[in-house]
């Protein structure tokens, strides 16, 4: 039994906590009615019907199911149109086929969060040598670091009254790095400076791991377009593949005819039988991010109990994402910690991590990901660059209850070295 596993005074903090984290709980559950309410009133206004799961091959046109889904996506993320398919196959495709579809030969696009996540860099064209990378193709890049965590609004807005720049992307998340994450609230405040300056420039969000948790999404606060996986928050741990695309409706058209062939659009694409899990998907969707939430506020509220360092975000700070970070402070904290959060998994269980390399990343990596869908971060996992300061990133956690067996089971492996 897992709870057998468990140190005894570990119990007795977890039992602490309920009663400590009671009313920061209770805002994470206000957020999910009002996100479950925009979804549910979403279904009932697009009249979802039995019908519409139909499973729709060859070329796939005629798919009355998947517009409706499209619509639903759309309204839940504060956006004119969307893109929702299983051809898209993760955050990083749906940011590739965004970027390649909306930038061409001689455009400028500038990063406003500083470096961006490891994954893109190759799809930029900061490293490797890819004939399909931005640079390649004749992208230009720049990039206008955050300054103690906030957007440097002097020096976009000076840079943006140029009005040579067609895109500007914001990374939402932390990535791997030591920066906050991106609030509602900020992105809104940078939004409206920059249209002060620059009616044109496209403002482009990378949304992964963050929708849902505010009420808000980025296009409810003027973004052009934001992207995001079905294998994160919106798959509500039931889509099993698929990524989107939500945004204005030129751009949004502009993206699918990337994705399939100018002339098509949106018109063409088989379903793969996958409308079921998607529309399931994005109705669980608001009470699977906020597990995955009150998952990372038990773990962060253990951590700094515990006496370690580098827990981000504290465990009573606002949250915008799923992620949490903590400094575990050496190897073996690190390697221990992740292989707990492995042997609770579901899946896998057995299966003993090591640090190891991963392609795209400079480092050796640490992985525990026991999930039902492989790579989905909506359920329980962790992972790191195993490198100074030892910082674990985790999120996820389908339901409280597994999410918190999980955290206990890796602590207990961590306790005698604190």
């Amino acid at each position: 039994m897992v709870l057998d596993k468990i140190n005894k005074e570990i119990l007795e903090l977890a039992k602490q906590s309920e009663k400590d984290l009671k009313e920061i709980y209770e805002r994470v559950d206000e957020i999910c009615m009002i996100n479950s309410n925009r979804i549910l009133s979403a279904f009932i206004e697009n009249k979802v019907s039995y019908s519409d799961f139909e499973d729709i091959n060859g070329y796939g046109f005629y798919d009355a199911g998947r517009e409706k889904l499209e619509k639903i996506f759309a309204t839940t993320l504060g956006a004119e149109d969307a893109l929702v398919r299983p051809q898209i196959m993760s955050g990083t495709n749906a940011l590739y086929l965004t970027f390649s579809a909306l930038l061409k030969h001689g455009d400028t696009m500038i990063s406003l969060t500083g470096a961006p996540y490891d994954a893109l860099l190759e799809m930029i064209g900061l490293v490797g040598e890819s004939s399909q990378s931005l640079k390649a193709n004749g992208v230009k890049y720049e990039q206008i670091d955050l300054v103690n965590n906030e957007f440097d609004e002097e020096k976009i807005v000076t840079r943006l009254k140029e009005n040579n720049v067609k895109l500007v992307e914001i990374q939402r998340s932390r990535g791997y790095s030591q920066r906050d994450s991106l609030t509602i609230a900020k992105i809104e405040k940078i939004i409206k400076a920059i249209r002060k300056v620059n009616k044109d420039v496209i403002i482009m969000v990378d949304n992964c791991y963050g929708e849902l948790v505010e009420e808000y999404e980025p296009c409810h606060v003027g973004a052009n377009i934001c992207v995001g996986s079905l294998m994160k928050n919106l798959g509500g741990g039931v889509a099993t593949t698929g990524g989107y695309v939500a945004g204005d409706k030129e751009l949004v058209h502009m993206v699918a005819e990337r994705l399939t062939a100018p002339g098509i659009g949106k018109d063409l694409g088989a379903n793969f039988n996958q409308l079921n899990s998607f529309f399931k998907g994005i109705f669980m969707a608001p009470t699977a991010t906020k597990n995955a939430l009150k998952t990372a506020i038990f773990s962060s509220y253990m951590l700094e109990k515990m006496g370690f360092e580098g827990v981000s975000p504290r465990y009573n700070e606002v949250r915008t994402d799923i992620i949490q970070t903590v400094e575990l402070k050496n190897k073996e904290n690190l390697v221990k910690f992740t292989q707990g959060i492995q042997e609770s998994s579901p899946i896998d269980s057995f299966v003993r991590v090591l640090p190891a390399p991963m392609p795209g990343y400079p480092f050796d990596e640490v992985m525990a990901a026991g999930s039902f869908t492989q790579g989905s971060t909506i359920e329980l996992s962790a992972d790191a660059p195993v490198c100074e300061p030892f910082t674990l990133y985790m999120q996820g956690g389908l339901t409280q209850e597994y999410g918190k067996l999980g955290i206990m089971l890796a602590l207990s492996k961590i306790a005698k070295n604190k």
